[in-house]
């Protein structure tokens, strides 16, 4: 019987659960999983897990206590089902504060000890801004695992490179959107998808140059941009898409293969040149102030229902 394409593709590239539901991830058996607000404020709608929810908020001494303890809980929770890491987030509020996400992010590594999980077992998911990349570098030299997610473009992978972070999260998906709203008439499939180029060209500099940044594309809007990045050292995919790969006994082919490259990582950039080649780049400036919104938006969202638990 030949096998579905999810089951090939974790012969290539380990996959991740891109979501904060429980059946899904004891279902598809992914070897990672990622929360943000957004998928936290999923979960917190099942009726099973509100009232646990809501004796977490009870006991929280403000707001911003019991967003991180719940996000901690269900974090918790995910790591007794993936043998691998579990992403926690920073709050999106925190992008452009270097010293605040390295407070909630010791915060959140605390709390997880108190739970009996490790740092080893933790990536601090932070939005990919030069304030978090600074973060990101002394949380890695602290031996604490960072995932930085947000990211559209090259100059915040180089930059996340030089940072020795442990995991960049490029997005495929939005980058495809910004495309097709400027130029709706253009062939954006297969191959041509920018979502996907971006991808190839980070994956094969990383390879090329021997960084060892973990590579996870993430963002997918059509199981299409997955299966043309089949060898992706990770990829994070919604349950949806989890499940059309499933139901698939297509045969894939692997896309992408580390790089033998023999040559010097380039210079450096400092924080100028990060800033410039980002206003260069109207499509990463864009989505990733937008991407920091919504998860903004999401968390007010979180705090709404939190507050509402509390005062239940």
């Amino acid at each position: 019987m030949a096998e579905d394409l999810l089951t090939q593709l974790k012969t290539m590239s380990t996959v991740v659960a891109d979501t904060g539901d429980i059946e899904a991830i004891q279902r598809f058996t992914p070897t990672d999983a990622t929360t943000n607000p957004s998928l936290i404020l999923q979960a917190a709608q099942h009726e099973g897990r509100r009232e646990r929810l809501a004796e977490i908020a009870r006991q929280a001494t403000d707001i911003d206590d019991a967003l991180d303890a719940v996000a901690v809980e269900i974090g918790s929770e995910i790591s007794g089902l993936v043998p691998g890491y579990v992403s926690t987030e920073v709050s999106a509020r925190l992008s452009f504060d270097t010293e605040a996400t390295l407070a909630r992010a010791h915060s959140l590594i605390e709390r997880y000890d108190r739970h009996g999980i490790g740092p080893e077992r933790i990536l601090i998911k932070i939005a990919s801004t030069w304030e978090g990349i600074r973060a990101a570098r002394q949380l890695e030299r602290e031996g604490i695992h960072c995932n930085l997610t947000l990211l559209f473009s090259f100059a915040q992978a180089q930059a996340c490179a030089d940072a020795g972070v442990t995991l960049v999260s490029p997005f495929v998906g939005r980058i495809l959107d910004w495309n097709r709203n400027k130029w709706p008439d253009a062939d954006f499939s297969g191959d041509n998808d920018p979502g996907v180029k971006s991808v190839k060209r980070i994956y094969e500099h990383y390879k090329g140059h021997g960084y060892k940044t973990i590579v996870m594309g993430a963002s997918f809007r059509n199981t299409g941009e997955i299966l043309a990045l089949a060898g992706c050292d990770r990829l994070t995919i919604s349950p949806a898409l989890l499940s059309e790969l499933a139901e698939s006994q297509d045969r894939l082919e692997r896309r992408l293969t580390p790089v033998d490259a023999e040559t010097s990582p380039p210079e450096p950039q400092d924080e100028a040149e990060y800033r410039w080649a980002m206003n260069e780049d109207a499509m990463a400036t864009e989505k990733l102030a937008e991407g920091i919104r919504k998860f903004a938006d999401d968390q007010r969202k979180l705090e709404k229902l939190l507050g509402e638990l509390r005062q239940g």
